[in-house]
């Protein structure tokens, strides 16, 4: 079986997009990256920028001869991606997305890639930076990264080894899930993270010395709020296209931070103690694996 691509579309030139051309480039210097979308201006930028090697928004041609497509627009777009593509695909070509839900992503597939969806591999690199755009994107993005891979029963198998291989080729580590199992992980330890940076930099850009609090905000405020520099837009079709694994996860961070709140009111010690002793027991033990 054939593991390697010549020639590969990705559809969405961005962070993520133009990190795996590179990082693809890097591995198989051969291969030919070719980049599609609306915007032509973006599209010559990332080709002045090296990321990819030509481009074109006539998708006829942006994907002749294409053997992989890699669709790395945000989940919001990607229904409307899908529709673009459909009448250019052919049974040779293979397909993949960087989205980070995949129930909504798999619902779409079904509904309009058809018969070409048993060789659509939904995919999530779990990498990325606060920064986006084809200027952002760097070919080491991906290295000693988990890539997640979510094939249903109806994807075809040589698609999903060859998928795998291009990961490992970027330097990540592959991993199966089921579509479902994916979403509640991902709701917690990804998308709520990013609800939480988001509100929180949010609520305190309302107060009125806001100019003070951020003026000597620390190390720490730094860390835990630099995500909330990432794309609204990107974030927002994330809320909603995982609304229900999302909504599960925050009803229950919002009984625990109320537990919390009380036992400071209180002035309970203990409580705050075992709080605060739990979640640096389980920080420490996820740091050090």
């Amino acid at each position: 079986m054939k593991t390697t691509f010549n020639k590969i579309c990705i559809y969405g030139v961005g962070l993520i997009g133009g990190s795996l051309a590179l990082a693809y480039k890097k591995a198989n210097p051969g291969v030919v990256i070719v980049g599609a979308g609306r915007n032509k201006n973006t599209l010559q930028y990332a080709k002045t920028l090296g990321v990819i090697d030509s481009f074109s928004t006539d998708l006829s041609q942006a994907l002749a001869g294409v053997e992989l497509i890699v669709i790395a627009v945000p989940v919001g777009s990607i229904e409307a991606a899908f529709e673009n593509i459909k009448p250019y695909l052919t049974d040779s070509m293979i397909l993949t997305d960087v989205g980070s839900t995949k129930g909504s992503v798999v619902a779409c597939a079904d509904k309009i890639l058809n018969p070409f969806s048993r060789n659509f591999v939904p995919g999530h690199p779990i990498a990325g930076t606060e920064k986006s755009g084809a200027a952002a994107a760097f070919a080491e993005l991906f290295q000693q990264r988990r890539v997640i891979l979510t094939p249903t029963d109806n994807t075809d198998f040589n698609a999903i080894k060859r998928v795998a291989a291009l990961w490992q080729a970027c330097g990540a580590e592959v991993v199966e899930m089921s579509v479902a199992h994916h979403d509640e992980v991902l709701a917690a330890t990804s998308h709520l993270p990013h609800m939480l940076a988001f509100s929180l930099v949010d609520t305190l850009s309302k107060l009125n010395d806001k100019q003070e609090i951020f003026k000597y905000a620390a190390g720490g405020f730094r860390d835990f709020t630099r995500i909330a520099s990432s794309s609204p837009e990107m974030w927002q079709d994330v809320c909603l296209a995982n609304a229900s694994a999302l909504v599960e996860v925050i009803g229950k961070f919002q009984t625990d931070l109320s537990t919390l709140t009380k036992a400071i009111e209180s002035g309970d010690k203990q409580t705050i103690s075992n709080i605060f002793n739990r979640a640096k027991i389980a920080r420490d033990q996820f740091s050090n694996e």
